[in-house]
């Protein structure tokens, strides 16, 4: 039986004496269920790279407004899509090919969402990365927000080590094995953790 909400957080806080402070200062809701559309979310994930939310958003829009009034654009209809098309929606030459890449390895079942939910972490990353324009911590992304994965902490993430550098005062952002020490006490819930690092950063 999956642990409540409540349950998780009071894990994190038993665990680590500095996350129960940022716990007891902080409001998360609950994730609700996963996204259905796993392909919408990992375009919108490489559209979304190296800009600013805004900006991303825009363009995101414009994206899935090429085919007004339906449903977001199928794997088959992205290949379709004239390139110059896209481009005029301000997606970049680089990310216009990102994005045919990832529909073709969807079609051709390099990466499979009928299967993934049934692979683990590592497997899922794996496949992903396959995709041009995907690297881990777009895969990590995707299994924490897409497919809400519970144990996810991704040492990739800018964020996540400025936060970690903050609360833990370290003079420099951790190293891979001084993220994983504090990390591991979180588990099984490294993702609940990731998340409240994150709004230690938009709290200011």
């Amino acid at each position: 039986m999956a642990s409540s909400h409540n349950a998780k957080i009071a894990h994190l806080k038993k665990s680590d004496p500095i996350l129960r402070v940022v716990i007891d200062g902080i409001k998360l809701e609950e994730f609700a269920s996963r996204r259905g559309n796993y392909f919408e979310a990992l375009v919108e994930a490489i559209v979304s790279q190296q800009l600013s939310v805004k900006a991303a958003d825009t363009i995101f829009q414009r994206f899935a407004a090429l085919r007004p009034g339906k449903k977001f654009p199928t794997p088959q209809q992205v290949l379709k899509l004239p390139a110059t098309k896209m481009h005029r929606a301000g997606l970049s030459k680089m990310k216009v090919g990102f994005i045919k890449d990832l529909a073709k390895k969807v079609l051709d079942k390099t990466v499979d969402f009928k299967q993934i939910d049934s692979w683990t972490d590592e497997e899922v990353v794996e496949h992903l990365v396959k995709v041009k324009g995907i690297g881990p911590w777009t895969a990590e992304m995707f299994l924490i927000f897409s497919l809400r994965r519970e144990n996810v902490f991704s040492y990739g993430d800018l964020g996540l080590k400025n936060a970690i550098k903050k609360l833990y005062k370290l003079k420099k952002h951790p190293t891979p094995a001084r993220a994983k020490k504090i990390t591991d006490k979180w588990r099984p819930y490294r993702s609940l953790g990731s998340r409240y690092l994150w709004a230690t950063l938009d709290n200011g």
